[in-house]
């Protein structure tokens, strides 16, 4: 008897130093992924706030406790734009362009998980992941129709509907927030980020953070400016029916009047945001590696695709080209970095587009780290002012703590409405 109670406690003993050793991945492995339902705006009509095919917009809540139930964090979702009347009729079919089409349930992780284990500093906050349908990061206001076509570009109004209907769920009395977003939505918070402080109390702790909406204005290839041309045929198409450039920073387009749809770019218009502000971003993201730097139209023979899925597989010639982009997009973030005092940074090396939202890549036993640090780590560092954080890795291939994300063959062929 005391022999089989002597071997229960090593087992015991055993497990339990197993889940410590590999905490927090095993708990998270463990875990029930959490889904929070959608919750439509009902009061948008009133605004004028609807989707590209006039649906109603949309959210998900789940809801603080504790020591966080006064506090807020805000997600904005992303997806790409479109450019043009033809591509936003196609979102409006879609997920990216109309509720009808998203799912009901969405899984909350990473930087909107419930688990102080997975999310330790923000775990216990209301967390809002604020669904996207409008093609051009929340920004436009207006309404195209010609006789058979009705397009709403509707972002501003949008984001202004979902931060009404949220103010008496607590956020008006809110002590601190944080206003997120991932690609597109990440993009979304550069151009929204001190309109959300003028929503809040005086006294509330607010700032904001960009993942992977560090859009470079950067010549492709072939020295095209491929990227401008795309962002102003955004700009173009809902400015074309006085929306979009009135919504970027009047500062910014006052100091771009020959080229005002540059503020839509985070280089341009980073040093007129008053808000503290991080920015998380790969130097090699993904993204603007396939849509940016190496368009399908500036490789039509896909001299560049075996690179593309495979940084290993990249010649020195091409390596050299992803090395020039990664100085560019630091010399980008220059005088963010040397004088912002309240600003922070954490650019890893890593072949990936968006780490916030991932368990594997915002905190886990093997997340990406720089110096040592966790992307949840650096934020939360910055956020509660623990410590200075502005962390920038070391050049490709130094770092093998990356999880390099890296989209399918199929991926590859598609453009920058649909990524």
């Amino acid at each position: 008897m005391a022999t089989t109670t002597t071997n229960a406690n090593a087992l015991l003993v055993a497990i339990t130093l197993a889940l410590l050793m590999c905490s927090p991945r095993c708990i998270y492995s463990a875990e029930r992924r959490l889904l929070v339902n959608m919750t439509l705006v009902r009061n948008a009509p009133a605004l004028g706030a609807f989707c590209l095919d006039g649906s109603l917009p949309a959210y998900h809540l789940h809801r603080g406790f504790g020591a966080g139930a006064r506090n807020w964090l805000l997600q904005f979702e992303g997806g790409g734009w479109c450019n043009d009347i033809e591509s936003c009729l196609e979102r409006a079919k879609s997920r990216r362009g109309s509720t009808r089409y998203m799912t009901k349930w969405e899984v909350f992780s990473g930087i909107l998980s419930n688990n102080a284990y997975l999310n330790p500093d923000f775990y216990n906050w209301n967390r809002v992941k604020l669904r996207y349908c409008d093609g051009a990061s929340f920004a436009g206001d207006a309404v195209f129709k010609n006789g058979t076509s009705l397009l709403y570009f509707r972002g501003q109004k949008i984001w202004e509907a979902i931060i009404l209907d949220l103010l008496p769920k607590g956020l008006g009395q809110a002590r601190k927030a944080l206003l997120s977003g991932c690609s597109a939505g990440g993009l979304a918070s550069f151009l929204h980020c001190n309109n959300f402080t003028k929503y809040l109390p005086s006294n509330a702790s607010v700032k904001c953070l960009s993942d992977a909406g560090f859009f470079l204005d950067e010549r492709d290839i072939t020295s095209n400016h491929t990227m401008r041309y795309f962002i102003k045929d955004v700009v173009s198409l809902q400015y074309a029916w006085q929306g979009i450039e009135k919504n970027l920073d009047e500062n910014c387009t006052a100091s771009s009047l020959d080229f005002p749809e540059l503020c839509f770019f985070p280089q341009y218009a980073l040093k007129f945001i008053t808000t503290p502000f991080f920015i998380l971003n790969s130097a090699y993201d993904v993204y603007q590696f396939h849509h940016i730097l190496v368009p399908s139209s500036a490789d039509p023979h896909g001299h560049w695709n075996r690179c593309k899925l495979n940084p290993a597989a990249c010649n020195p010639e091409q390596l050299n080209t992803l090395q020039e982009f990664r100085r560019d997009m630091i010399v980008a973030m220059g005088l963010f970095y040397k004088y912002s005092r309240r600003g922070g940074l954490f650019i890893n090396s890593c072949f990936a587009h968006c780490q916030s939202e991932s368990q594997d890549t915002w905190f886990s036993a093997d997340s990406p780290r720089v110096h040592n640090k966790t992307i949840a780590e650096a934020v939360g560092d910055w956020y509660f002012s623990r410590r200075i954080t502005k962390e920038i890795d070391c050049p490709y291939p130094c770092d093998t703590t990356c999880h390099n994300l890296i989209p399918s063959t199929q991926a590859l062929v598609q453009d920058l409405r649909s990524y």
